[in-house]
């Protein structure tokens, strides 16, 4: 499990197991959100061995899963009600990582004070290059 912190409150990771909770939970996170959908793999027939251990962590689960590259407006406002309201420090996840950190920089992007540039370096320090999203993350800031 390799975290990546790519904003104040907000990391992401790849493919998280039941154990790697406790290791979540140590490191301080109150949250976690799972963008993987049941089945999609041998290793993640279904979130609910994540969710249970989670929850006797005492840690908020939240489950958005998502097609990697196909999110719909609705994916993505689920993402930013996630991030407003959830208890941070927060930790999403997925098989690699890229839908979590997709979504988050779709989310982010709304808005006129969104910084596309610092997005695009966060999500870059986190080993996802993300310049080829950049013309849609700058519509949804207005910044075109």
């Amino acid at each position: 499990m390799q975290i990546h912190q790519l904003e104040s409150g907000f990391a992401i990771t790849d493919a998280v197991s039941p154990e790697d909770l406790d290791e979540v939970a140590r490191r301080g996170f109150r949250s976690v959100i799972c963008n993987r959908r049941p089945g999609e793999a041998e290793d993640h027939p279904d979130d609910r061995p994540l969710k249970a251990r989670a929850a006797e962590l005492g840690l908020e689960w939240r489950c958005i899963p998502v097609i990697p590259g196909e999110y719909s407006e609705e994916d993505i406002a689920a993402f930013g009600e996630a991030l407003e309201t959830l208890p941070a420090p927060i930790l999403a996840f997925c098989k690699t990582g890229k839908r979590a950190v997709h979504l988050w920089a779709r989310a982010r992007s709304q808005g006129e004070s969104c910084d596309i540039p610092a997005l695009l370096a966060a999500a870059r320090a986190a080993g996802h290059d993300l310049e080829e999203h950049r013309p849609h993350l700058e519509a949804a800031a207005g910044q075109r």
